[in-house]
């Protein structure tokens, strides 16, 4: 019993650092647009293609 003690507030920092990070990076922008990332790489490589044709 004594275990919770310790475990419990441990257990509430790191779910407060997570909560934090979220957060941070949602006001960061990571989380704005989250397809045109994947569509670049298609893109870039389409590019390239042409170039060597």
């Amino acid at each position: 019993m004594s275990v919770i003690y310790i475990a419990l507030p441990i257990a509430l920092f790191l779910a407060g650092m997570a909560v934090a990070a979220f957060v941070w990076c949602t006001k960061q922008g990571q989380f704005d647009d989250l397809e045109t990332p994947a569509v670049r790489i298609l893109q870039e490589d389409r590019a390239i293609r042409k170039k060597d044709s």
